[in-house]
Order: C-alpha cells, then sequence, then structure tokens
C-alpha cells in the first residue's frame, strides 16, 4: 500500500486537488477540480496520462459550500484509490502573516492564528481554512499542513518590506509581505536545471495569470516583490486593479459615496483586464476580439508589466534573466513578445521563432539578457513541502 498526499488548492468559487505518491520526489498520481461552487458545482478528476476518472455536477437541491465539497471529494478519494493510504493533506495558504516564513503542521493554535489573517486577505483566506476544519472533523483525519504564498518573501530586506505610515499601524502588521510564493519557489527550485547562471545571478520572474505579480531574485532568494500588504497592489490583472493611487480610493469614498463594499467590489472584481474592456478577464478573449477596448486593456496591462519590471531590476541592482510563467506568461506568446520589446532597454533581444513555438529559451542566442518560459507548479511545491514536513 502506496503513501498518498493530498494537495488542496481551494479558492474563492474552487478547490483545485491533486494526490501525489509520496515518494522521494512526490509523483503525480490523478488530480481535478471542484468548481462553481455555491452556484454551479461541478466535480471532474483525471489521472496523470489526463484520463477522465469521474465527473458530477450539482443541478438541483443544495449547491455545497467549500466544507462540504471537500467531504465530498475525501469520500470520493476513499474509494477511488483504495490501495493507498493517505499519509498528509497540504494546503496552499495564502496568507502566513509576519510568523511563518516556512510550511507549518496545523493544528488548533495554528489554525486561530490563520484565522486573525482573514482581513488581511478576505477573498483568499477563509475559503483556505474551510477545507481544513472539515478534514480535522473526520474520524482518523490524516495530518495537515500549510503551505504560504507569503513565506517565500520573507528573505526580503526590511525596507523592502516596510510601509511609510506610523509605527501604531505597521506594529499591528501592516507591512508588504509579497504573494505567489509557492509559484515562485518552484521557479528558483527549477531555474538551476534550466540555467544555472540565471539561478546564481538576478532574475526577475512574471507570474502573469488571473492573478499577477512580478519578484526578483538574487540566487533564488525573493528580493523584491510588486504585491505588498494584499494580493491586490502592483501590477494590474484580470480583474483587480494593481497599484493605484489611494487619492482615488478617497474620491470613491467622498464624491461617489461609495460604501467600503462597494470599492471593494470594485478594486477586486471590476477593474483590471475586464473593467477596461468592458469585455472579459481572460486574455484570450481579449487577444481574438477585434475591439479597440480590448486592445487598451492588452497594451495597458503589458504597459505595466514594463515599467514594473523597470522597478524590480532597479531593487536587484540589475538583471540577467527574464522568466515568464502561469497561464499568461506560459501561453500568451504576443504579451510575452510586447513585453520583451519593451524590456529591449534591459538587454532582452527576443527570438520571435522560440517564442511562437514550444521553447524554453524565448531570447536570441546575442541576448544580453536570457528570457525563459518555465511552467510553475504549485501543488507539487505544496506536496514537497507536506512530505518533507511529516517525515521529518
Amino acid at each position: 500500500m502506496s503513501d498518498l498526499i493530498l494537495v488542496l488548492n481551494a479558492g474563492s468559487s474552487s478547490i483545485k486537488f491533486a494526490l501525489y505518491e509520496a515518494s522521494d520526489d512526490p509523483r503525480l498520481r490523478l488530480k481535478g477540480q471542484v468548481e462553481g461552487i455555491g452556484v454551479a458545482a461541478h466535480f471532474s478528476a483525471r489521472d496523470a496520462d489526463g484520463k477522465s476518472l469521474g465527473e458530477q455536477r450539482w443541478t438541483d437541491g443544495i449547491q455545497p459550500d467549500h466544507e462540504l465539497a471537500t467531504e465530498f471529494l475525501m469520500h470520493w478519494l476513499r474509494a477511488e484509490v483504495a490501495d493507498g493510504r493517505l499519509i498528509g493533506v497540504g494546503h496552499r495558504v495564502v496568507h502566513g502573516g509576519t510568523r511563518f516564513a516556512a510550511p507549518a503542521r496545523i493544528d488548533p493554535e495554528v489554525a486561530e492564528y490563520l484565522s486573525r489573517l482573514i482581513p488581511l486577505a478576505p477573498l483568499h483566506q477563509p475559503h483556505n481554512l474551510a477545507p481544513m476544519r472539515r478534514i480535522a472533523q473526520q474520524p482518523d483525519a490524516p495530518a495537515q499542513v500549510a503551505c504560504f504564498d507569503t513565506a517565500f518573501h520573507r528573505s526580503q530586506p526590511e525596507v523592502e518590506q516596510a510601509l511609510p505610515l506610523p509605527r501604531e499601524i505597521t506594529g499591528r502588521g501592516v507591512r508588504r509581505y509579497g504573494f505567489h510564493g509557492l509559484s515562485y519557489e518552484y521557479i528558483a527550485a527549477k531555474l538551476p536545471e534550466i540555467d544555472p547562471c540565471a539561478a546564481q545571478g538576478r532574475t526577475v520572474v512574471a507570474h502573469l495569470g488571473n492573478g499577477a505579480s512580478l519578484c526578483g531574485m538574487r540566487a533564488g532568494r525573493s528580493v523584491a516583490s510588486t504585491m505588498g500588504f494584499t494580493a491586490l497592489d502592483g501590477l494590474m490583472m484580470g480583474t483587480r486593479t494593481g497599484s493605484i493611487d489611494p487619492g482615488v480610493i478617497l474620491y470613491l469614498f467622498d464624491t461617489l459615496h461609495m460604501n467600503a463594499s462597494d470599492v471593494s467590489a470594485l478594486l477586486y472584481k471590476r477593474s483590471g483586464l475586464l473593467g477596461v474592456s468592458g469585455i472579459s478577464s481572460d486574455m484570450r478573449v481579449l487577444m481574438a476580439s477585434n475591439s479597440a477596448r480590448a486592445r487598451e486593456a492588452i497594451d495597458l496591462f503589458v504597459h505595466r508589466i514594463v515599467r514594473e519590471i523597470g522597478s524590480i531590476a532597479a531593487a536587484l541592482g540589475g538583471i540577467d534573466a527574464l522568466v515568464f510563467t502561469a497561464g499568461i506568461g506560459e501561453h500568451a506568446a504576443p504579451v510575452r513578445e510586447a513585453v520583451c520589446r519593451g524590456c529591449g532597454w534591459l538587454g532582452v533581444e527576443l527570438d520571435e521563432g522560440a517564442n511562437s513555438g514550444d521553447q524554453l529559451r524565448i531570447s536570441s542566442a546575442t541576448s544580453r539578457i536570457s528570457a525563459w518560459v518555465i511552467p510553475t507548479d504549485e501543488e507539487l511545491m505544496v506536496a514537497r513541502h507536506t512530505r518533507k514536513l511529516l517525515r521529518g
């Protein structure tokens, strides 16, 4: 009977899952998701080769919330993988606060601390915690491990994490944290296999998806990030504004008389690519559109990335490599091309053929700065951490 590790990545309306064999380097056995939670929930699972293992839709009656979806998933796994023993569940958790710079085994005290961080990540943290609660209530519950998106960035200099606010406010944990850390940690672990020189040098990694950010790494350690106190800061995203003049927020309150809930919904859910285009938050839809507003949204997205790459390069004292990852970074060749063109002043020379093909390196042989496309794997990173922590 093989030992297994389950990885859960709970979002606002979905739970992505992946099951790994707990070998020295965990091997994927199956993966899937429960999406549309609370609206029209849909469960699907596939094995490591992409073969369907099961599917279910909730169309009538009560829709499952995150806890009930977790219970359904655990029941399905027990039946599907009868030849395995689940030794642990690893959770992607957005916020670890100032306390956690590494993964942690979840106990009631840790869970209570993480719940106190909900105000710092109100759209993510509650959903991260819900599956933990449900699993802990089960008989013979497996050990659970929290892996934090903020932990990788705790290596940043104190000046990078500080905010220019009175100490009675920053003393309450108001500081720059940075996010997407599990993705960046995976890239940092993968880069030595692909470009050892870049891995030891100064690398800007662009995690471009519905959520988007940049991380500047020196020798595989985080030095600077575009996201700060919340996952709302930095780059323009699918539905999020990214960095915005605080005076705009005051204007929304004082002149447009919006309340806090309205402003939160505007900044998190109605802005970014969706807000500028008025069409979609999906880059694939916008690139296929003939709308001038779609083009404007893409141009602004790229412009913000190029500006912030300059900022991260300044924090690093230069740049040796540029890496694209996540959904847009891995699949939107025109976006990568536009970003590389905008970074020509840094020494990036694009190889158009490599960029449009299925190539890891997309910069020319003579480019002073190497540019890469490296698929990320946050779930594998969580599985590795979980195995290591549970086995000491």
